[in-house]
């Protein structure tokens, strides 16, 4: 009976994963549900494995968790020396700006923590200030999850394959050198030429609409620069649209969105959005926000940019969701605060 019920749980958490990301692949609720179905699915194939004794899938539930146990033990100082090695190419690579720098904050308040653990101060505090420290650590381990399901909602949202049957192509910008197209920025227009003539060889190809604005330090807008890299890499100027008006990613969803729906002459075509997948998701989550059904596809980045990358967008995502994270935390801090006082009144008495 307990096997039973073990595998109905898993295959349950693996129905309700496949149906929300089914419905919307933008959501940062898939990476909870593939997480969930992922401990779902290890704890049935450890129960089988003692209740059988194969000695097979008792191997397998060895090894991973050898493997967690190590992560557990050694992953935090692993990641401390890879973000200061990663810190130091992209200040390298990158200049000393604020954003380049993140992985290295990150990598500093790591460290503060191993420093913390190790000194253990709570020894030295009283009862019902470790009842609120107590909720703290638990915040802590709320935002460990919360990065972690971001992290596995992303990784999910890059297997989206787009059919070949698209009407248009947005191309998301993301700042110039001068009037030139900057690396970052080239390998999102190249994503989209690869897409445009692998449809171009099945169906008629799409339009392909290059959205950015002009920024303070740009001598002409993203669009157009992005427009004359297309047609000087081979896609004629007629599929070729520009939106120059745009200066955040909402923007580029809403303004590409309007041009779309001119052309058409209605709500009903095909479109894919293109942008590096660091930043796929999030502009995924952005779309969705403009009503745009637009699904998205991403080209590739430095693998040195990543680590960075995918702190700032993080931190995008939870700015975005900032009234559930405020809920949470004073939910945590309001607990804390309620058990040092039951800690006081017990003392007391």
């Amino acid at each position: 009976m307990e096997g039973v019920i073990i595998t109905i749980t898993t295959i349950v958490t693996l129905i309700i994963f496949l149906v929300s990301f089914l419905i919307d692949k933008r959501r940062l609720i898939n990476g909870f549900l593939f997480n969930t179905f992922l401990t779902s699915l290890f704890m049935t194939i450890t129960y089988f494995a003692f209740k059988t004794q194969n000695p097979v899938l008792i191997g397998f539930v060895l090894i991973i968790v050898i493997v967690l146990g190590i992560v557990l033990l050694f992953a935090i100082y692993a990641l401390i020396v890879g973000l200061l090695i990663n810190a130091k190419i992209v200040i390298k690579k990158e200049g000393r700006s604020i954003p380049n720098l993140l992985t290295l904050f990150l990598a500093i308040g790591l460290i503060g923590i191993v420093i913390w653990s190790a000194i253990r101060p709570e020894r030295f505090f009283s009862g019902e200030a470790n009842a609120i420290l107590s909720c703290v650590y638990l915040i802590w381990v709320y935002y460990c999850i919360d990065i972690f399901n971001f992290l596995v909602a992303s990784l999910i949202y890059q297997f989206n394959k787009p059919k070949l049957n698209q009407d248009f192509v947005i191309v998301l910008g993301c700042g110039l050198n001068k009037d030139k197209v900057t690396p970052l920025l080239a390998s999102r227009i190249d994503k989209s030429i690869e897409f445009y003539k692998k449809q171009a060889q099945v169906t008629t190809p799409p339009k392909i609409i290059f959205s950015g604005g002009k920024g303070n330090d740009e001598e002409i807008s993203e669009a157009l620069a992005m427009c004359r890299y297309a047609i000087s890499n081979g896609v004629p100027e007629e599929d070729c649209i520009m939106e120059d008006k745009s200066v955040n990613t909402l923007e580029n969803m809403r303004f590409s969105k309007a041009i779309m729906e001119k052309i058409k002459g209605s709500s009903i075509y095909n479109s894919i959005f293109v942008t590096n997948n660091f930043h796929l998701f999030r502009a995924g989550i952005y779309a969705r926000e403009a009503e745009l059904k637009s699904q998205g596809i991403g080209s590739k980045t430095a693998k040195f940019f990543i680590p960075n990358a995918l702190i700032r967008e993080y931190i995008a995502i939870a700015v975005m969701y900032k009234k559930r994270h405020l809920i949470v935390v004073s939910i945590m801090l309001a607990i804390g605060i309620a058990l040092a006082f039951v800690e006081h009144f017990a003392i007391v008495g």
